[in-house]
């Protein structure tokens, strides 16, 4: 065959590439089907299962052989995947309600990963038998090849109620995720059957019915009137609180006891929370917790906060919820695969979707119940006329040479060669009609079926067949039947597996924590070259000033109640509350800054420090290595979160220099390559916070600026450059945004 060269545009190729993989991941891999809320590794282990015959009432099996088997016939992307979505299933902790059945270690609430599957075992939930493969054999879905194309694969199953509202879902696609809050299930299959009594029936009056999440860990949603809105529109933020009790301790003091978790602490978080309570008191923030332990076990989580005597436990309460985890928010973006598609619907449309679903499959399912009542009817039908006829029968069987010559007689009265004992046969024979079924089905029938209570039987049989046509085709042909039908199917499955809701929904109080009054003095704030930082008192540094200037990077006088401000070679501006910084002697260590706020000394470098009085009414002088340069006012800084923009940035460009512009004349910028260009600072433009300045000198072409000097009578006039003596006041002053001139060395 002759080799064919495609010419087209390479970025059009890969364009085109990219949208398949990317749809790939969304629609075979990251998200659930709206039908029955599963990703499709849930539904091939499940599947598997079901294939395998690991049911709720057999032995548990390896994971190791679920997790092989599913791997090998259905789903080709690697273990890992596969296991932690088995594990995920059958964790009660995540899951509303449990599809598998886990038996072994299979992870805890505190983030304790499962055990290897070749150690756990597993089989269906109960639940998960009967409302998710119990029909899989009445052709309700349809079957497509797996990936070889060696065996069939459900595309979806065919779950009996909205498992996308109960179980939820989380998955993260291609520039998409998707986010879905766990329901209860009664709660959902109430709601489902009164939006089957009135398709028109509103997003409010839904609601009366699903109260609003309901997440396996218990907790509060605290914004109820915030709810009717995720539902209509299929996505916002569902804030979450613990559960705390006060309950009477040891002496007279009171313990907070938190009983129930946000779902969004499950896992590694409930170790943050404990290490963000004992921050609290290492910062003094608050000084009336005086213990913390971790009692929860198998029964529920059981988090104990010894308080002191007489400690105000409510703003304490309020203060955990301000400062911790306890109070998180759940962010809702109900996205799923509908119709082939990624669509993020709203309560209304997930109920409508499974309820279309619904009636497809009990469409589907007393359709193939009808066609095999049908077919018992023809074959009954054949067997109670045979018997009245059955000695003209066995007279044809008896005369045949074969079964097909046989066969011919009795479905089309055809009697050649047949030998008949007596003449009247062949008259009576010629009048036969039966059809194919009916014939094969009499040639096959036994001869005990001619016994007279047999035959009765049968005939008993045969009403039962012709009660079931009526009421299949009752169903089929009337839409009330369908709806009572499934209306009783969703009853049966709310009265066995429905549980008690344990989410409670609320209007609550934003949480107001009242601090303790700092009581105002003056301190030193000190940070080694090491960021190790910490604050002592004024007599204390005035006794030990010499060692503190010499030791320290930074010595810094304020108020404890000021903000140090940190300003970064990356742009960006960290502030840290002094009262947050360690108090105490002056040859305690500190605590390293890092520790202290959003600063991370492993991604950027710190430029410059400051308390915020310092330069709350003056203004701060930047500049990059791009020679970028403006003036600030220091108001534009006193902002209430803890990291913000300083200043903006070009590409590969940072900040080298912030400084403030007190008593400062000239500016004198010193590049790589020993440029110099001297200006005076009014030219340098005043500009907000959030503006990338004006240009300083032009640079050459890879020079940036490595130095920055100032002329003023409290600056020096001499610096040393590549063992050079350069004396700034001499260097001739030009206009900004100029060459400069080189040095001689």
């Amino acid at each position: 065959m002759e080799e064919q060269i495609i010419r087209t545009e390479f970025s059009d190729i890969m364009q085109q590439s990219y949208i398949d993989y990317a749809m790939s991941v969304i629609v075979s891999r990251a998200l659930p089907d709206v039908r029955d809320g599963l990703k499709p590794v849930q539904r091939r282990t499940l599947y598997d299962m079901y294939e395998l015959g690991i049911k709720y009432d057999k032995p548990y099996r390896k994971c190791a052989r679920i997790v092989g088997d599913t791997m090998g016939k259905y789903h080709p992307h690697g273990d890992s995947s596969i296991y932690d979505s088995l594990v995920v299933m059958s964790q009660e902790f995540k899951k509303g309600q449990p599809l598998v059945d886990g038996h072994g270690n299979f992870g805890s609430i505190e983030g304790d990963g499962a055990a290897a599957m070749r150690y756990t075992e597993a089989r269906l939930e109960k639940i998960t038998q009967e409302t998710f493969l119990s029909d899989l054999d009445k052709d309700v879905v349809d079957f497509l090849p797996n990936f070889d194309e060696t065996e069939k694969e459900p595309s979806v199953l065919p779950v009996r109620f909205p498992n996308l509202l109960v179980n939820g879902a989380e998955g993260i696609a291609v520039g998409m995720a998707t986010s879905i809050p766990p329901h209860n299930l009664g709660e959902v299959i109430d709601a489902t059957k009164a939006y089957m009594k009135n398709p028109k029936i509103t997003l409010t009056d839904l609601m009366k019915y699903i109260q609003g999440p309901d997440f396996p860990t218990g907790g509060l949603v605290v914004n109820k009137d915030d709810l009717l809105n995720i539902y209509e529109t299929g996505m916002g933020k569902i804030k979450l609180r613990g559960k705390v009790q006060i309950e009477p301790g040891k002496n007279g003091k009171n313990n907070l006891v938190i009983t129930e978790i946000p779902y969004t602490m499950v896992g590694a978080n409930i170790g943050k929370f404990l290490n963000d309570v004992a921050s609290l008191v290492e910062t003094k923030k608050t000084t009336d917790i005086v213990d913390i332990s971790n009692q929860s076990s198998k029964e529920g989580i059981r988090i104990v906060l010894e308080l002191k005597k007489n400690a105000d436990a409510e703003n304490i309460i309020q203060l955990l919820y301000k400062k911790t985890r306890l109070e998180d928010t759940f962010g809702v973006n109900m996205l799923a695969v509908t119709d082939g598609r990624p669509e993020t619907l709203g309560l209304k449309n997930i109920l409508k979707h499974n309820i279309d679903f619904q009636y497809e499959l009990n469409t589907r399912k007393y359709q193939t119940l009808l066609d095999k009542e049908m077919g018992k009817k023809e074959i009954q039908e054949g067997l109670i006329k045979a018997c009245d006829v059955i000695d003209l029968i066995i007279e044809i069987l008896r005369g045949s040479k074969n079964i097909k010559q046989a066969k011919a007689c009795l479905v089309n009265g055809d009697i050649t060669d047949i030998k008949f004992k007596h003449e009247s046969s062949k008259k009576e024979a010629q009048e036969l009609a039966f059809t194919e079924r009916q014939a094969t089905a009499i040639l096959e029938m036994h001869l005990y079926r001619l016994i007279g209570l047999e035959v009765e039987a049968l005939k008993k049989s045969y009403d039962v067949t012709l009660a079931n046509i009526k009421e299949y085709e009752g169903i089929l042909g009337n839409k009330k039947n369908m709806d009572k039908v499934i209306i009783r199917e969703l009853d049966k499955i709310k009265k066995e597996f429905a549980k008690p809701r344990k989410t409670l929904v609320e209007n609550g109080k934003e949480a107001v924590y009242e601090e303790e009054k700092i009581e105002e003095m003056e301190v030193v704030f000190l940070m080694d070259r090491f960021g190790y930082s910490r604050t002592i008192d004024v007599p204390t540094y005035e006794r030990n000033k010499e060692a503190a200037d010499e030791e320290n990077k930074y010595v810094i006088h304020s108020m404890n109640t000021d903000k140090i401000l940190i300003f970064t070679d990356t742009g960006k501006l960290h502030f840290i509350k002094i009262s947050d910084i360690p108090y105490g002697k002056f040859r305690d260590k500190g605590v390293p800054i890092d520790n202290l706020g959003n600063y991370n000394s492993t991604e950027e470098e710190i430029i410059y420090v400051s308390s915020l009085a310092s330069i709350i009414d003056g203004k701060l002088l930047f500049t990059t290595s791009r020679s970028m340069m403006k003036q600030v006012p220091g108001n534009e800084f006193n902002v209430t979160r803890r990291t913000v923009s300083a200043t903006k940035l070009q590409d590969e460009d940072k900040v080298i220099s912030v400084f403030p512009v007190d008593e400062i004349e000239h500016v004198v910028l010193q590049t790589k390559k020993g440029i110099f260009l001297r200006f005076p600072l009014e030219e340098v433009a005043e500009k907000k916070k959030g503006a990338i300045g004006v240009r300083g000198m032009k640079l050459d072409s890879g020079d940036v600026v490595e130095q920055i000097y100032f002329t003023g009578d409290h600056f020096d006039k001499e610096i040393t450059y590549k063992e050079k003596v350069v004396t700034l006041t001499k260097l001739k002053i030009a206009k900004r945004d100029t060459k400069g001139v080189k040095v001689r060395l």
